[in-house]
């Protein structure tokens, strides 16, 4: 058994996974960077190899201007307010690091995975999930162009189901390779130890925190942030005022900019206590872990306050988004440990 682990080094493919999981923590802010900034349709064509470089001459930025220049957003909105060729170079800069780094992101899991397989280092049983990742990250490339195709050609944004669906994507990879790389420690500690496994107790807390990363996705897809800037009322009431019900309730819920935005401010406490839960059950075994988890959503909430009253200040916006990835992988960390507990126990 330990000549086999040994062969295997679980330690050092957990250490390479967390790498990775770091990059897709840094591409989440990159991502809230270029939503924040209006910069995700700058580039109007998905070119997965040619488009690694950026324009390198003159006419090659004339020409990517002269395309972004077709689409409803330039027409309606950047055209009208005079964007130069050098605004369009901030916003395609955003756009295109974006793009690169999740090509990075695609090689820092490809080529490791690859050699390791080769030389027999990955343990029993992890194959076929190392491959689901691989797979997530490829496809999370394919959303992304599917969020930016959205709004090529009849809007002047890009859909908030398909902005919602690119970013929790991103969510669910870190979290994958966060739990992933927690079960490879332990292998790496105890050969003898089996994967973690997800209680139906995470599962509810993990749905609670799943339901607030979705309404916030939806907030920032619709622009919700900016339709009230105090707090703890909207706009001097509790219940907003303004709310289009003419589609029906659930309609509303899902695509009125008042409503997911009154939802995912006060989702956020039903969150709150869910992850308190969740930190009580873990704070005598693993106090670490509840320390970390009441850490990130105590910044979390007090982010999302500070966002909303500064009427979408950008830095505190992009903090807000970052500090979310956190609150999931303190979450998922929390989930494994109660995970281990579970199979201990058994």
């Amino acid at each position: 058994m330990k000549d086999t682990l040994s062969k295997t080094n679980p330690a050092l493919l957990a250490n390479w996974l967390l790498v990775v999981a770091l990059m897709v923590f840094i591409i989440v802010i990159v991502g809230g960077i270029t939503r924040l900034t209006e910069s995700g349709l700058s580039i109007t064509e998905w070119k997965p190899v040619m488009g690694t470089l950026p324009p390198l001459s003159d006419a090659d930025w004339a020409a990517e201007f002269e395309k972004y220049k077709q689409i409803p957003e330039y027409i309606e909105i950047n055209g009208p307010a005079g964007m130069d060729l050098e605004a369009f170079k901030f916003i395609y800069f955003w756009e295109w690091f974006h793009r690169l780094w999740g090509r990075l992101i695609g090689l820092a899991i490809a080529l490791p995975l690859a050699r390791f397989w080769l030389r027999g280092r990955i343990p029993a049983g992890y194959k076929p999930r190392l491959l689901a990742l691989l797979a997530l990250v490829g496809l999370q490339g394919a959303i992304g162009w599917w969020m930016v195709a959205s709004g090529l050609e009849t809007r002047t944004d890009v859909s908030h189901y398909r902005l919602a669906a690119h970013l929790l994507t991103a969510l669910f990879i870190l979290g994958g390779l966060v739990w992933t790389a927690l079960d490879l420690r332990q292998l790496a500690k105890n050969g003898r130890t089996q994967p973690a496994r997800l209680t139906g107790f995470s599962v509810a807390i993990l749905t609670i925190l799943f339901i607030q990363l979705l309404f916030g996705a939806w907030v920032a897809g619709l622009n919700a942030g900016y339709v009230s800037n105090t707090w703890p009322l909207m706009n001097g009431r509790f219940f907003p005022e303004g709310i289009e019900w003419r589609h029906g309730a659930l309609f509303a819920i899902i695509n009125d900019p008042f409503l997911t935005h009154f939802i995912h401010r006060w989702w956020a406490w039903i969150t709150v206590i869910a992850l308190v839960i969740m930190a009580r059950k873990l704070r005598r075994e693993a106090r670490i872990i509840s320390v970390v988890i009441h850490t990130t959503f105590g910044i979390q909430i007090l982010l999302g306050i500070a966002t909303v009253m500064k009427n979408m200040n950008i830095n505190l916006a992009v903090l807000h988004q970052a500090v979310g990835a956190l609150v999931v992988a303190a979450a998922v960390w929390g989930a494994h440990h109660l995970g281990l507990e579970r199979r201990s126990a058994e």
